[in-house]
């Protein structure tokens, strides 16, 4: 089935052409009819799928045949709840997009920046808000945003949403929407517990689920190197090296790793940038532009990008830490091989890792491959690196030295 046979209105067929869009994939072919016909949706699918448009149609037709009613309020009709910043910002450019021609108002609310642009947005009347939760319920809480009239609740990301301290703010935000509307799911992930969590915040739900065999994009080659902590800096150095003038997206463990690996890439003249909970938003914007056109190959991040860094032509995953949430690997690894493309993961586990390994393997449900190395050619990814500190070139020249010393001590 094409996009131009569905019963939706033409300017919204001629936007989606405009996109390049020519069938739905498989999630959208799925999800966009239940959710025309104003059913509960909990979707599961890998990430790159297209689960974003899945939504962003069929809820912009809804608000089109609605136009009329929803003039009457300035309160939006629609809802978009995500857990982070980054993941908002590219909703919206999808929405916008999507809306462009068609008098439909969307506005992103989330921390980091002023508040009063947003609450201006608000006065004038906006028919869809993408939010996280943290300024949502302040812009309630202060009476600035008005939820009486939503009509359809979206959930992207909605695993992270139903956990990490986001649980008590969702049952919250129920208080202020209507319980008659539309509730919509959708997730790369889902465990029991979160399963059961959800229901609670649906009505007879759909259950669709895409590959839930194996949750990793079949245009993703994965696989593990064994890789002592202190080498890994070395071996990224090779990689990042070796495919000069690709797209590399590095995930830590945390945003102090991020700093340090930025620093030890800018001791072997590799330049890369850093995004972790530290960073400003408007430099969040600044440099995952500088991601996208390519003017930095090398993007250091923790789990706080893996779910809203949307990037075309990302052709590598490095995952320098290994998650200690195992159901993070996928999203991490799903960053690469979106949509057409294929990519390539790569997870460096060290000794102390191996525990973490095992449960990513139990989480997808198969063995991750291991990309094997000699000792051989270990130790030359060592000798070769630029690092001037830990000159490891002189260091194997010394142990290659002594050894011959002993040698002759023994002969001796």
């Amino acid at each position: 089935m094409k996009f131009k046979n569905y019963q939706i209105d033409d300017r919204l067929k001629a936007s989606i052409a405009l996109q390049g869009w020519n069938r739905p994939s498989d999630i959208q072919f799925k999800v966009i009819q239940p959710i025309l016909e104003g059913q509960d949706v909990l979707a599961i699918a890998q990430t790159g799928t297209g689960k974003t448009a899945g939504f962003v149609i069929p809820t912009i037709q809804m608000i089109l045949q609605n136009k009329t009613k929803y003039n009457k309020s300035k309160a939006p009709s629609c809802l978009v709840m995500v857990p982070t910043r980054e993941l908002a910002t590219q909703i919206l450019a999808v929405y916008e997009a999507l809306s462009n021609q068609l008098n439909i108002h969307c506005i992103t609310i989330h921390g980091g920046v002023l508040q009063d642009p947003q609450m201006e947005k608000l006065k004038k009347g906006v028919d869809i808000v993408i939010a996280t939760p943290g300024r949502l319920f302040d812009l309630c809480a202060q009476g600035m945003l008005d939820l009486s009239a939503i009509k359809t609740l979206v959930l992207d990301e909605a695993d992270h949403l139903l956990k990490l301290g986001f649980l008590k703010d969702m049952k919250d935000l129920m208080r202020h929407i209507p319980q008659r509307r539309q509730t919509l799911f959708f997730s790369a992930t889902i465990d029991k517990e979160i399963k059961k969590v959800a229901y609670d915040f649906v009505r007879n739900a759909i259950r669709i689920q895409i590959s839930p065999k194996d949750p990793v994009s079949k245009n993703v080659t994965h696989a593990y190197l064994r890789v002592e902590m202190d080498d890994k800096r070395y071996f990224l150095e090779n990689i990042v090296k070796e495919n000069e003038g690709k797209k590399i997206l590095v995930f830590v463990r945390t945003k102090v790793r991020a700093e340090r690996v930025k620093k030890a890439m800018e001791r072997v003249q590799i330049g890369s940038s850093v995004l972790h909970g530290g960073v400003e938003q408007i430099d969040r914007f600044s440099l995952l532009n500088q991601f996208k056109s390519g003017e930095v190959q090398l993007l250091i991040a923790t789990d706080v990008a893996a779910r809203g860094i949307d990037i075309p032509g990302v052709e590598i995953v490095i995952n320098y830490d290994l998650p200690e949430q195992a159901e993070n690997y996928v999203h991490r690894i799903g960053r690469t091989g979106r949509g057409r493309e294929k990519g390539v993961a790569l997870s460096f586990c060290s000794s102390e890792e191996k525990q973490y390994l095992q449960e990513i393997e139990e989480w997808i449900g198969k063995s991750i491959p291991e990309h094997g190395l000699t000792k051989s050619e270990y130790t030359q990814i060592l000798a070769d690196t630029e690092e001037e500190f830990g000159d490891w070139k002189s260091l194997l020249a010394k142990e290659e030295n002594q050894q011959k010393k002993r040698k002759s001590k023994k002969k001796k």
